[in-house]
């Protein structure tokens, strides 16, 4: 019986395509970092599709191989908008059929309005520029589209109450993004719960953390640190990750209570000195 596997993203299968192209060549990875000047670590990161190639290593990869730029085009089309720890999450995020996520201090990314992850990214990167705010800022409005079309996900949104109390922005940018979430939870886009500060300790105390199920592959578990990302498709993995998000849903209040809490929140901000 073959063990399903979640789906498999276009970078892993460059990945892929890499390593049967090497063999074929008769090269190992040592061999063709030599010639291409890396790490043999780095070619396992590539095969593995955990990273891509900048394009003159994709180029020394053709002439090595004698794939007439063949790698060097298809990277055109795989150059993530996205930090190298997420890319792969991001993938998988437009596949999945179930998303679970769960936000300890912030309000997760694909729910966050444009003011919100703009004060987010102006607190994370103090010497930015506004080309890369405005990427940024793109990027973050096209992960927003599982929630178009017939076929959106169904997405569990749990929030720890700290992410309804950090008055990020400012007081009418926190109100707006709290009665966003609570909208979209009333309309039936996504479920919501909170999990309270009166509550005491919880299973997810440590980490954000996002589990996605896909239709015919293996689930996933992703979970964020800073300027860090680490994505589980080992089962064992997963599955303590399914177990600490049951048993933190099992402390939160209910969805009548957490939207209320959530509009109570919001109203707070709006009504605070600006």
């Amino acid at each position: 019986m073959d063990i399903a596997r979640r789906p498999r993203t276009p970078r892993e299968k460059y990945g892929e395509e890499l390593r049967l192209r090497r063999i074929a060549a008769g090269r190992t990875q040592d061999q063709l970092s030599e010639l291409i000047v890396c790490s043999p670590t780095l070619i396992s990161h590539y095969e593995s599709g955990r990273r891509l190639p900048k394009p003159d290593d994709a180029r020394r990869i053709d002439q090595a191989l004698g794939t007439d730029g063949f790698f060097e085009r298809w990277l055109e089309d795989l150059e993530s908008k996205y930090s190298d720890y997420f890319a792969v999450a991001a993938e998988l995020e437009q596949e999945a059929r179930l998303i679970q996520l769960f936000g300890l201090t912030l309000v997760p990314g694909v729910l966050q309005t444009e003011d919100y992850a703009s004060a987010v990214f102006r607190a994370y990167w103090p010497n930015y520029t506004a080309e890369e705010l405005e990427e940024f800022l793109v990027n973050r409005t096209k992960r927003r589209r599982i929630f178009e079309g017939s076929e959106q996900p169904v997405v569990w949104t749990l929030l720890d109450e700290s992410a309804l109390r950090h008055r990020v922005g400012g007081p009418k940018i926190m109100a707006c993004q709290l009665h966003k979430i609570a909208d979209m939870a009333e309309a039936g886009r996504l479920r919501l719960h909170v999990l309270p500060h009166c509550g005491g300790a919880h299973a997810l105390m440590q980490s954000d953390l996002t589990l996605m199920s896909f239709a015919d592959s293996a689930p996933v578990a992703y979970a964020e640190g800073i300027l860090t990302g680490n994505l589980m498709d080992d089962p064992a993995l997963v599955k303590a990750s399914q177990t600490a998000y049951a048993l933190a849903l099992s402390d939160a209040l209910s969805q009548q209570e957490s939207h209320a809490l959530v509009r109570a929140a919001a109203e707070e901000h709006a009504h605070a000195e600006q």
